[in-house]
């Protein structure tokens, strides 16, 4: 295959892998979530712009996310909706590290959105957290002030994880020295709720239609465009959120062709191996 439309530092990242004495670095578990809304042109995803310079994918546009951290572990959450052993099944992993990708979603996705996927109960649903007093929240979370569990408990509230659907895995190349093994999930943006500039990764945020931000040309890494592919085929979220999908683990592979160009491999291409 083609490079993946990668920037060319990731060509001397696999130049320096071809060294014997190489040695790839640890990948972390990680959660992204692919917000969608109807419009009135269709379906629509929320992008971000990491800001430039950034150790990871700067200036790419990706979807809110972020690695797991220690306190989405937390038992004592409260949980409305599949329980962890059915997203364990899904991304075929342990029912407690599916438990903490889920509270990782929830958590990176207020963070970094606005977005609260929380309630009062199972059928309840936050109408809208942009206030201050939600702001000053969202700030004290995004510091580790305190734990989404803290903050659910003290608000009287409950993750909803039935609004969550899986989407993908993906795990970082070999070459890359910042690795993630991403799980991504899909969600609808909750009613009466808006997404807003939050955090400092990113320097731009938009709505946009899958086929749009494809066929502009945005700057992204082939699991993104793989995923707004996926979503490009449907004309509404509700279409989206019932699809069916095999969720299956993809590790891409970044090659030195005989050019000296680079090659971008996926499972299943001549000249990938294990």
């Amino acid at each position: 295959m083609s490079d993946g439309g990668l920037p060319p530092e990731f060509l001397d990242r696999a130049r320096a892998a071809q060294d014997p004495s190489f040695v790839p670095s640890p990948a972390r578990d990680a959660a992204t979530v692919a917000l969608v809304r109807d419009a009135a042109n269709g379906l629509e995803v929320y992008l971000l712009r990491r800001v430039r310079g950034m150790a990871f994918a700067g200036g790419m546009h990706v979807f809110p996310g972020g690695s797991v951290d220690p306190a989405d572990a937390t038992a004592d959450l409260g949980w409305a909706g599949p329980p962890a052993g059915e997203w364990a099944q899904a991304f075929a992993t342990t029912a407690p590290l599916a438990r903490s990708l889920v509270c990782a979603a929830v958590r990176e996705t207020f963070e970094e959105s606005g977005v609260l996927l929380a309630g009062a109960s199972d059928d309840d649903l936050l109408p809208d957290v942009s206030s201050d007093d939600w702001e000053a929240e969202r700030v004290a979370l995004e510091a580790r002030e305190h734990s989404l569990s803290e903050l659910l408990a003290r608000r009287g509230l409950v993750l909803r994880s039935d609004l969550l659907r899986p989407l993908a895995h993906w795990i970082t190349p070999e070459v890359e020295p910042k690795r993630f093994d991403t799980r991504f999930f899909l969600a609808r943006l909750p009613e009466g709720q808006v997404t807003r500039a939050a955090g400092t990764e990113a320097d731009q945020r938009l709505w946009v239609r899958p086929a749009d931000a494809l066929e502009q040309g945005l700057l992204m890494l082939p699991p993104t465009r793989a995923v707004l592919e996926d979503l490009a085929a449907y004309d509404d979220v509700e279409s989206a959120l019932a699809a069916t999908r095999a969720i299956t683990p993809l590790m891409p592979r970044l090659l030195v062709g005989e050019g000296g160009n680079l090659v971008f491999l996926l499972p299943g291409d001549d000249g990938y191996t294990d």
